[in-house]
């Protein structure tokens, strides 16, 4: 994915179309402020949240989004989709530029994370930040203590040539348990249990990291996340 960072006087270049030698004696006029203060420096960052004017006129002004959804079951997970309503067709599109940070498929329901804020999402998704993801899973029939071990170990998808990482897996009734991953393989809890041959009936995400799906959401309903929410997953993103 392209950064969309650039050296200030690179963004100042190509938004007023000046060479870049020019913007040096703006920025001595004291004519450039980003989030609200005056520019001095040609090599200041510009990431796509930051506030840019030239002469009190706005340049750049775009907000950071991160909303939470309880995706409902057949909605797919994607921006566009020919055959199903997606999870871009629940939200309010005055919400620019919004993008999907960790998918589901279309039979899973549960908490779906959306932003504008692409360096927030790779952070979120990457394998170094070790960020668990809960989920609720009810299966077809009765479940064994022996899955308990065989999750943990991991278990081999012989197409990938893989072993997946460890993971904890709780039985709370007969045909129900809550499965805590760190990783995302292709429908990759219903693979685990399939080496059981004990099919999944439902799927539901409950929490990732710390952040847990707001109870008072109904299905299709969405909210912002709190500054206390970012900050926690941040915490998390950076440990």
């Amino acid at each position: 994915m392209q950064s969309k960072h650039s050296r200030l006087d690179r963004f100042i270049s190509k938004k007023l179309s000046i060479k870049r030698s020019n913007v040096r004696l703006l920025l001595a006029q004291n004519r450039i402020q980003v989030d609200g203060e005056t520019a001095s420096d040609c090599q200041q960052t510009i990431g796509p949240f930051n506030l840019v004017t030239f002469d009190d006129k706005v340049l750049q002004q775009q907000s950071a989004h991160y909303l939470m959804l309880h995706k409902p079951v057949g909605i797919v997970c994607a921006t566009k989709d020919d055959k199903h309503k997606t999870v871009l067709d629940l939200i309010d599109p005055a919400y620019p530029s919004l993008h999907i940070a960790g998918r589901l498929d279309l039979n899973t329901s549960g908490l779906v994370l959306l932003t504008n804020d692409g360096k927030w999402s790779r952070a979120l998704s990457s394998p170094a930040s070790d960020i668990h993801k809960e989920y609720i899973v009810e299966l077809e029939n009765p479940l064994e203590k022996e899955y308990i071990d065989r999750f943990y170990q991991g278990i081999y998808f012989a197409y990938e040539n893989l072993t997946t990482k460890p993971a904890t897996l709780k039985i709370i009734a007969e045909k129900t348990a809550i499965v805590m991953l760190t990783e995302g393989k292709y429908h990759q809890i219903k693979r685990m249990f399939g080496l059981f041959r004990n099919p999944v009936k439902k799927l539901h995400r409950n929490a990732i990291g710390s952040l847990t799906l707001c109870p008072s959401l109904a299905p299709g309903q969405y909210r912002s996340l709190t500054e206390e929410e970012l900050t926690s997953l941040k915490e998390q993103m950076s440990a």
